[in-house]
C-alpha cells in the first residue's frame, strides 16, 4: 500500500527595500520567489512552483526633476534659436538708431561681444536667423505641421504650445509681441503672460520659484562677467535647497559648471578667459536660454535738471542723486513704471528696488563702476593688492583642512583631491602638507557714515550685516561667499574677510550683497534689530519698507501703488543734497512720456524707456528735455525651464 507523507510547505519571503532610483518614477517593489516543495514516496518526484508578486509603491516626487515634455529636447531649443530674428527684435525697440548700432547689439552668448571674456564667433555655436533650419529640427523632433494648420502637433495630437512670462514694461511688451509672431511662423504657439514685476522678481514668486516655462528678463551688466550663481549645477534653486541659486533654467552641464567655478576663482585674466570660452561653448551647444541683445540705456530728463549723469558701466543711475538740482524747484520726481515689492535688498532682485536703495544708501554700496572701473564710494579706498588692503598669502594646508579645490568647489583636503598650489599649478594632494594661496581683504568703510538718527556706523552694524547675509533663513539666494569664508573680523568701521585657501575670486575687492544694518535700531514692537531672527526680516517694515542707509535721502512715506516720498538725510556725509526733496512716482508705461513732457515727472530712465521715440526726439529739439543714450551692458534673454514641478 502506497502511503502518502505530508510535508509542511516551507515559505521563504525576502522583501527588497523600496528605494527611488529616480525621484520622478514610482518604485517597483518585488517580493522574491516563493517556493513550495511537495515530496511523494516512493516516486521521489519533486515539483517546484514559483510565484512572483509585484507591488507598485508611489514615492513622492521631488520638485523640478521631471524633464519638461517639450523644452528638454535640445532640438526644440535649437529650433527656437534659429527661428528668432534678433535684429528684428532690436529694430522693434530701437528704431531710431543706425543699422550698424542695431547690429552691434546682437548677442550670441551670455557675454557681450565687446567684453574681454567673449569667446569669439569662431569658438562657439552661432544660430543665425534661419527659420528653415528651425522647422527641420522641429520635424526631426516629431513636431509636424498638419495640412492647413498654423501650429505644430506631435504624434499624440498635442500642440506645440509654450507659456512665455515676462514683465508689463512697455519695452518687453513691444519685442515680445514680435517674438511671438516669429515663433508662430515656425509653428510654435506662444502664450504670453505679462506679469507685475513685483511677482516676477519677488522673493517667493515668479523667477525665484521657477514658476515659468519660458521667461524673459535682463541680467544687469557689470564690470566683470561673474556668473557664479547663474550657470553652476549647484546653483539650481529647488525647494530642497531652500531655493538657493539663480540658475533658474535648471541647466546642469558639468563642463560648464567646472568652467564657471574656475573662471571666478583665479586672478589671472588669460586663465579666466580660457574658462569663459569653455562655458560659452557648452552654453551655445545646449541652448538653455536664447541670448537676445544688449540694451541701450536711454534717459530723458527735464531740461532744467543738472547733475544727472548716468554713465556706462555703473548699474544704478541714482549713484550721485545728491548732486541733482532742478532750477526753480525743491523737489525732483523720478517716474518708475514698476514698483519695488520690497526694499530688503538682500532678497529683492528687482532693478527698481536698487534704484531706490541707492537714493537712501541702504544697499551697502562700497564702490561705483563708472566706465567699468571700480572707484570707492562708501569705503575709504578700494581694498586691492596694490593698496595693501588685500593680501594674497602663501599658507600651509594639511589633510582635513577645508579648501577650494582645482575645480572651484569646497572640499576637505585628503589624498586624491586636486588643488592649485601657491604657484598656481594643479596638483594632486598626497597627504603631505602643501602651500596654497589665501586671500585676506579689509574693507574700511568711511568713518563719517551715520544712520538717520545720527548714530555712526559701528562694528556691530557690520557684524549684523554679515550674520544676516549668511543666515539660510534670511531669504538670500546665494551663500557662495559665506561658504567660502575661513574667518571674518570686525573692528571699528573695518570688515576683514579671509577666504578659504585656494579661493582666488577676481572680484575680491568688491564684497557683493553685503549690507550693514543699524544693530541698535529699535523696532515698533520694542525689539532691537540685532535681536530679530533672520526669518522675520523680510516682513519687517523697518527692513522691507523703511530701511535706513547712508545716502542723501531717507524714506518719509511709502504710499503703495502711488509714490515713495523721500526727504534729506540729516547726517549725510556729503552734506545737504542739492535738492531737499525727492519723490519716486509710480506711473504707467502708457503715460510715462506724457508725464515727463507735462512736468509731472522730471526723470525717466532706462528701465522705463524702450529707447528714443519720435516724441522724445522732437521734445529735445524744442529744448523741453535732455536725452542721454549710453551703450549698456544689460542684456535681454529668454530662459527655458528645463524641468517641471
Amino acid at each position: 500500500m502506497i502511503t502518502r507523507k505530508h510535508i509542511m510547505a516551507v515559505l521563504s519571503v525576502l522583501l527588497i527595500a523600496a528605494f527611488a532610483l529616480s525621484a520622478c518614477q514610482p518604485v517597483v517593489q518585488t517580493v522574491e520567489v516563493v517556493k513550495t516543495e511537495v515530496v511523494e514516496k516512493p516516486v521521489e518526484v519533486i515539483k517546484t512552483q514559483e510565484v512572483t508578486v509585484t507591488q507598485v509603491v508611489e514615492v513622492e516626487k521631488k520638485a523640478f526633476t521631471t524633464p519638461h515634455p517639450i523644452l528638454s529636447d535640445v532640438r526644440v531649443r535649437r529650433a527656437m534659436a534659429y527661428c528668432t530674428n534678433k535684429l528684428e527684435l532690436i529694430q522693434s525697440v530701437y528704431p531710431l538708431i543706425s543699422p550698424e548700432e542695431q547690429e552691434a547689439l546682437i548677442m550670441h552668448t551670455m557675454i557681450p561681444r565687446s567684453q574681454w571674456a567673449y569667446a569669439g564667433d569662431e569658438n562657439i555655436t552661432i544660430y543665425p536667423f534661419d527659420p528653415e533650419k528651425g522647422k527641420a529640427l522641429l520635424e526631426e523632433a516629431g513636431w509636424t505641421l498638419g495640412e492647413g494648420a498654423t501650429f505644430r502637433t506631435n504624434a499624440a495630437g498635442e500642440e506645440l504650445s509654450l507659456k512665455f512670462t515676462t514683465t508689463t514694461a512697455a519695452f518687453r511688451q513691444t519685442w515680445a509681441a514680435v517674438w511671438e509672431q516669429q515663433m508662430a511662423n515656425c509653428g510654435i504657439r506662444i502664450v504670453r503672460l505679462h506679469a507685475p514685476a513685483s511677482w516676477w522678481f519677488g522673493d517667493t514668486t515668479g523667477l525665484a520659484r521657477r514658476d515659468f516655462e519660458l521667461g524673459a528678463f535682463a541680467w544687469v551688466g557689470q564690470v566683470d562677467p561673474g556668473g557664479g550663481t547663474l550657470w553652476a549645477c549647484d546653483q539650481i534653486p529647488t525647494p530642497e535647497n531652500g531655493w538657493e541659486g539663480q540658475n533658474y533654467m535648471g541647466w546642469c552641464n558639468e563642463k560648464a559648471s567646472v568652467a564657471i567655478k574656475n573662471a571666478i576663482n583665479t586672478l589671472l585674466q588669460e586663465e579666466r578667459k580660457k574658462w569663459y570660452i569653455q562655458l560659452q561653448q557648452a552654453y551655445t551647444e545646449d541652448v538653455p536660454a536664447i541670448p537676445l541683445f544688449n540694451r541701450t540705456e536711454t534717459f530723458a530728463a527735464n531740461a532744467k535738471l543738472t547733475g544727472f549723469a548716468p554713465t556706462p558701466g555703473e548699474e544704478y543711475y541714482t549713484y550721485n542723486a545728491g548732486e541733482w538740482a532742478l532750477e526753480g524747484s525743491d523737489t525732483i520726481v523720478l517716474g518708475l513704471t514698476q514698483e519695488p515689492a520690497s526694499l530688503f535688498g538682500l532678497v529683492e532682485d528687482a532693478f527698481v528696488a536698487h534704484v531706490v536703495l541707492d537714493l537712501i544708501g541702504a544697499n551697502g554700496k562700497q564702490n561705483t563702476t563708472l566706465n567699468y572701473n571700480f572707484q570707492p564710494y562708501h569705503v575709504t579706498e578700494m581694498p586691492t593688492l596694490e593698496s595693501g588692503r588685500a593680501v594674497n598669502a602663501d599658507v600651509e594646508v594639511k589633510e582635513g583642512d577645508k579648501v577650494i579645490d582645482a575645480d572651484g568647489n569646497i572640499a576637505e583636503l585628503k589624498p586624491g583631491v586636486k588643488v592649485r598650489n601657491a604657484a598656481g599649478e594643479v596638483v594632486e594632494f598626497t597627504g603631505a602638507p602643501i602651500m596654497m594661496k589665501q586671500l585676506t581683504v579689509s574693507h574700511e568703510f568711511r568713518p563719517d557714515l551715520k544712520w538717520p538718527d545720527g548714530t555712526p556706523l559701528s562694528a556691530a552694524d557690520l557684524e549684523l550685516g554679515w550674520k544676516i547675509k549668511c543666515d539660510k533663513e534670511s531669504g538670500a539666494t546665494s551663500f557662495i561667499t559665506c561658504d567660502q569664508t575661513a574667518s571674518v573680523a570686525f573692528e571699528g568701521t573695518t570688515f576683514t574677510r579671509t577666504g578659504l585657501p585656494g579661493e582666488q575670486d577676481p572680484l575680491y575687492m568688491h564684497l557683493a550683497d553685503f549690507y550693514p544694518y543699524p544693530a541698535h535700531r529699535v523696532l515698533s514692537d520694542g525689539r532691537k534689530l540685532a535681536d530679530v531672527p533672520a526669518k522675520e526680516w523680510a516682513t519687517l517694515p523697518e527692513v522691507a519698507e523703511m530701511p535706513w542707509g547712508f545716502g542723501p535721502y531717507m524714506i518719509k512715506e511709502w504710499v503703495k501703488g502711488e509714490k515713495l516720498v523721500l526727504e534729506a538725510h540729516p547726517y549725510w556725509y556729503g552734506g545737504t543734497p542739492a535738492t531737499p526733496n525727492f519723490v519716486v512716482s509710480i506711473i504707467t508705461p502708457e503715460n510715462a512720456e506724457a508725464q515727463l513732457l507735462g512736468g509731472q515727472v522730471d526723470v525717466l530712465a532706462s528701465e522705463t524707456l524702450a529707447g528714443v521715440t519720435e516724441t522724445l526726439a522732437n521734445a529735445e529739439k524744442e529744448g523741453k528735455i535732455i536725452l542721454i543714450v549710453n551703450p549698456g551692458g544689460t542684456w535681454e534673454h529668454i530662459d527655458m525651464n528645463l524641468f517641471v514641478k
